[in-house]
This record gives structure tokens, C-alpha cells and sequence, in this order.
């Protein structure tokens, strides 16, 4: 089964704004949240044909509470010299006991706010209209004003019919999945005498670009990282001497890696033809030692051999 989504919650944080802008501590979130409900409420109700698509709320900190009122017919809100605006204010005030304060702001093309195309379908429905004819004529309007596409939405009983159904008509394209599509959702119920019929309705303005969101602080970014690069001449001169040092290590390596290349048979030849004279200029070093050494032993030997033939012929005389 699908799940629909509300395509202007959807799109909140995107590009689109909350309709009610204030903070609370967590005990008075709940009565804050049931006094703009509750406001909504009495103003769609006194200002039902001034054409009123959006409401938004802010409050500040000293307990002012600032109402917008996005409208068609500023007329009817304003009412003669101001006098509706200034009841709507009082009443406001002793209802709620804030100090209120209430701008309007004029809807300049109400052909492409979906709330207010949704609200006419169901005024013409009402008044015994066809809704095909309503639908194609709000298609037209829509189209016309410039809109990409447009959608809609009608279920219920239909021209009184004992069965309820649905039906929908469309023009041009509504990417719904897409969250940088400008995308306006309304909706609106026609109550007839033969009961509540619904009406929803898409409209697709046109696409976000990446430029028209909130880029500027990406600008400011990199003007503070040119700033300190730019007076150092004391770093530099100190970089520059242990980079000279390095080119004087440098140079009496390089003759070692020339002279490995331009070994040959010869020169290795040579090498082993050197080797074996420093041993034997050591030799007859090592050999004197023992020859002295042994010296005093043999004359020992000699001495003592002749001793002991004495003895032997001093027996035989004997």
C-alpha cells in the first residue's frame, strides 16, 4: 500500500520555513501550541470568504505575538479605514492575553497557491457546480499563470451518486520525490447536501536551484585565511638557510653514486690481486714472534742433552 506524504512537511528545512516560528520551555510548549491552533481557528472562521491560504505565527521574547495573514482580498481583512483588522487585533488580545500585532501580505497570483485553487473548487461544488467543469477550468487558470503542472483530487459523492468514488484529472508534470521541485499542496472539503466531498490539489511551480537557498556565509569563508599568509619575511629567510645546508650534504653524495656504475672486470680483478699483500707484509711479523720465542727453549735442550751423555759415560768408566 502507499504511504502519501504531506508534500509541505516534506520539503520543510529544504527550502521552505516553518509556519509557526517561536521556542518554549517544555511546560508551556502544550499551551502555546493550543493557543495558535486555537487562533488559526477563529480567524479562518471570521475571515472564511477573504480568501486566506497561509497563517503564521512568531513570538519574541517579551510575550508580543506576531500574526501574518497571507490573503487574496486584503480588502475584506482590512475592512473599512481598518476597522476589521483592529476588532480581529482587540478580540485576539482577551482571548489570549498577549499583546498581538497582525500584518497582511497580498497574494499577487492566487491561481498558483493550491490552498486557494482547492477552496474555489469546493465554493463551485457547493453551488451545485459540476466538478468536472470546476476541475478543467482551474486547470486552465493554473496552466495559464505559469505553473508546470497541476494535479487533482476529488472524492466523495459525486453529483449525489448513492456510491462514493473517486476522481482525478492533470496537467503537465508533479515530481513528488523530488525535494528541490516548489511543490504547493491544498486542501479543501465542499459540504453538499448529499454530504462531504474532498478536495486536494497539487501544484508544481518550479525548481529550486542551489543558488536561490541560503549561500552566503560559503563567501565570507575564504577573506580571513588571506590575512595572515601575507606579512612574514623573518620565516622565509629562515626557511631558506637549512634548505642550502641540505644542497652542500647533497653534493659529495653524488660522486658515490657515479663511481657504482663504472665498476668492471679489471677493477675487480685488481681489488682481489690487493688483497692478499696486506697479509703477507703481516706474516713474517706474526712468524718472528714464535722463532723467538722458541729460542730459549733450544738452547735449554742443547745444554742438557750433553749433560746427560756425561752421566752415561762416567758409568761406563766406571
Amino acid at each position: 500500500m502507499g504511504h502519501k506524504v504531506h508534500p509541505n512537511a516534506f520539503r520543510l528545512g529544504v527550502f521552505r520555513p516553518w509556519e509557526a516560528n517561536w521556542f518554549a520551555n517544555p511546560k508551556d510548549y502544550t499551551k502555546m501550541l493550543h493557543e495558535d491552533l486555537e487562533m488559526r481557528r477563529t480567524i479562518l472562521a471570521r475571515l472564511r470568504n477573504a480568501g486566506i491560504a497561509k497563517i503564521e505565527t512568531e513570538r519574541s521574547s517579551n510575550a508580543q505575538l506576531t500574526v501574518t495573514i497571507h490573503t487574496a482580498k486584503p480588502g475584506i481583512v482590512i475592512g473599512k479605514g481598518g476597522s476589521s483588522v483592529d476588532q480581529l487585533r482587540e478580540d485576539l488580545e482577551k482571548r489570549f492575553g498577549n499583546r498581538v500585532r497582525i500584518s497582511i501580505q497580498e497574494i499577487k497570483q492566487p491561481e498558483l497557491d493550491a490552498q486557494l485553487v482547492a477552496e474555489n473548487i469546493a465554493s463551485q461544488i457547493e453551488r451545485r457546480i459540476s466538478y468536472k467543469r470546476a476541475m478543467k477550468q482551474s486547470i486552465l487558470r493554473t496552466m495559464r499563470a505559469g505553473a508546470k503542472g497541476i494535479r487533482l483530487y476529488a472524492g466523495g459523492r459525486l453529483r449525489g451518486a448513492e456510491m462514493a468514488r473517486r476522481e482525478q484529472d492533470r496537467e503537465g508534470r508533479v515530481p513528488l520525490h523530488t525535494l528541490r521541485a516548489d511543490i504547493d499542496f491544498g486542501r479543501a472539503t465542499a459540504k453538499t447536501t448529499f454530504g462531504a466531498i474532498g478536495i486536494k490539489v497539487w501544484i508544481y511551480k518550479d525548481q529550486i536551484s542551489p543558488a536561490q537557498r541560503r549561500l552566503a556565509p560559503i563567501a565570507e569563508e575564504p577573506l580571513p585565511v588571506a590575512e595572515p599568509i601575507a606579512p612574514q619575511p623573518e620565516l622565509v629567510e629562515a626557511v631558506a638557510e637549512p634548505q642550502a645546508a641540505q644542497v652542500e650534504v647533497a653534493a659529495p653524495a653524488a660522486p658515490e653514486t657515479s663511481e657504482r656504475p663504472k665498476r668492471t672486470r679489471t677493477a675487480a680483478a685488481t681489488t682481489t690481486a690487493t688483497a692478499p699483500k696486506a697479509p703477507a707484509a703481516d706474516s713474517p711479523k706474526a712468524a718472528a714472534k714464535p722463532r723467538t720465542a722458541a729460542s730459549p727453549k733450544v738452547k735449554a735442550e742443547t745444554a742438557k742433552a750433553p749433560a746427560k751423555k756425561a752421566t752415561t759415560r762416567k758409568k761406563a768408566d766406571s
